[in-house]
């Protein structure tokens, strides 16, 4: 069970809403930010069974390997819905789950990699999150992450008065100290990379 059940069905219908305007809404950013550019660099060198945590409309479709085994999960199926339809398009083989990144649904040291992208600024325990991916995770596999996080000095402090407003008419967090919950979960940052300022960055970790 997630650590606030609550929360976690209010963010799925949060997310189900949203699904059909989605890519409108986040297009500007997806530019701003840097995502749409380093999208096709979560999937380098990945190889085996490929979790994508949090896929909502399949904007990292067009990347995925084709000679891995790709799952994709999301909390909302109304997100999963869009993803599947690009996927037909695109002829892509992946198999879709709703599922909570809190509680994978997969046996201990099964995937060779997991992917994500903007996706723990929504987690509520992200922390919980992160220790569910290392016990997925084989020995020696790899965890991507393309995320917003919370920046340092004086922008942090304006995010951090800003996080209620953002988060309760958005969803995402803005504050979000990832890298420092990636830590308390036991993985190790292999690779940390400045996307936007210093608070859009592409991460690697085992």
């Amino acid at each position: 069970m997630a650590t606030y059940p609550a929360l976690t069905r209010k963010l799925s219908r949060k997310w189900d809403r949203h699904a059909p305007a989605y890519d409108r809404m986040s297009e500007p950013m997806e530019h701003m930010l840097g995502f749409a550019q380093a999208r096709a660099r979560l999937f380098a060198g990945l190889r085996g069974t490929i979790l994508e945590l949090g896929v909502g409309t399949g904007r990292n479709l067009p990347y995925y390997p084709r000679d891995a085994r790709m799952i994709a999960l999301d909390l909302s199926r109304g997100m999963l819905e869009r993803a599947m339809y690009k996927a037909r398009a695109l002829s892509c083989h992946v198999t879709f789950l709703v599922g909570d990144v809190e509680e994978l649904p997969f046996e201990d040291a099964s995937l060779d990699a997991v992917v994500g992208s903007g996706v723990f600024c929504c987690v509520p325990d992200a922390a919980r999150g992160f220790r569910e991916i290392k016990r997925v995770l084989k020995p020696g596999g790899k965890i991507v992450l393309l995320e917003h996080m919370r920046p340092h000095g004086v922008l942090g402090l304006l995010f951090d008065l800003l996080d209620p407003l953002v988060s309760r008419l958005m969803g995402p967090h803005i504050n979000r100290r990832t890298l420092d919950s990636m830590r308390a979960a036991g993985l190790v940052i292999e690779h940390e990379e400045n996307l936007h300022s210093n608070w859009v960055k592409l991460v690697v970790a085992r």
